[in-house]
């Protein structure tokens, strides 16, 4: 069976309203290891306190380490950690340090994040969106290999985006070196590129015992969306006819803490036991696309 054939719902018994806590309501997931990237703000302050309020150690990777533990000052089970996605050099201080503990990991949640922001390259030359969204996450996700294998069971999560539909991953000219810079074409290839690997990685290293699933959270107001203007939220659906920006009240769009839920689900499901390489949505297994196109919201 191919896993496209698996690419079918499994009518989790969730939905786009599900919230965090409720995906993990009764899970006791103490002794367990989560690292969730972009951890102190937006979707993922909510992933990584609930995996937390449920009893796992979570680590928090940051930049600005001083902005992230006054962001998540008081709550238990949590420490931060320095790394950028951005930096080749970072990435492999944080994973020689995570894994001179000796810890396993069970989940790995590469949710950080730049989204439709103007040109710049990190100091290799490339592309930053491609770079902190996908390239970041593939080394982290490369390092920490031992201690995924280690937890018997790992899973990694990659957050993607329904904007995957808007393009494919244009590998001659990754960096936008040759042709136009466009921010949404950019941010696009880099969320393709998150759910190729996720399905790559599941195929190599299933028979370790490490699955790995991509997913859209919804379209959730946080600050991913710092540099969208008034026209991008227009192009995203998210304005009212009064010219006001719609709300998680309005259809189609989720609070934070339903914005979250996926990524969760997709980390904790027993449902998901024995599956890996698929992309969620709501709570579920997505269904596959009938027709090129994409919906509201990215």
């Amino acid at each position: 069976m191919s896993e496209f054939s698996k690419q079918v719902p499994l009518q989790s018994g969730f939905g786009e309203a599900t919230t965090a806590r409720e995906v993990v309501a009764g899970l006791d997931l103490a002794g367990k290891t989560a690292i969730v990237t972009g951890g102190s703000s937006g979707l993922g302050f909510e992933i990584g306190s609930t995996l937390a309020s449920a009893g796992a150690n979570v680590v928090v990777p940051a930049r600005n380490t001083a902005n992230a533990e006054r962001a998540l000052l008081g709550i238990k089970n949590v420490s931060v950690a320095a790394l950028d996605l951005l930096n080749p050099s970072s990435i492999q201080s944080f994973a020689r340090s995570f894994l001179s503990k000796g810890s396993s990991l069970a989940w790995l949640i590469n949710n950080a994040g730049v989204m439709a922001a103007p040109l710049h390259r990190d100091n290799r030359g490339v592309e930053q969106q491609f770079s902190a969204n996908h390239l970041g996450h593939f080394q982290l996700s490369q390092l920490l290999m031992p201690a995924l294998r280690k937890a018997e069971g790992a899973r990694v999560i990659s957050v993607s985006s329904r904007a995957h539909q808007l393009c494919g991953v244009d590998l001659e000219d990754l960096h936008f070196s040759r042709r136009s810079y466009d921010k949404w074409t950019a941010y696009a290839q880099s969320k393709t590129a998150n759910v190729l690997f996720a399905l790559h990685l599941d195929q190599i290293a299933k028979q370790e015992g490490i699955r790995a699933f991509s997913l859209h959270p919804g379209s959730i107001f946080t600050p991913l969306a710092r540099h969208m203007t008034i026209d991008d939220y227009r192009l995203m659906g998210a304005v009212k006819e009064d010219g006001t920006l719609k709300t998680a009240e309005d259809p189609g769009f989720k609070t934070v803490e339903q914005g979250a839920a996926t990524t969760l689900w997709c980390a904790v499901s027993s449902q998901l036991d024995g599956l890996g390489g698929l992309y969620c949505e709501d709570c579920d297994v997505a269904s596959l696309a009938a027709e090129d196109g994409i919906g509201p919201g990215v």
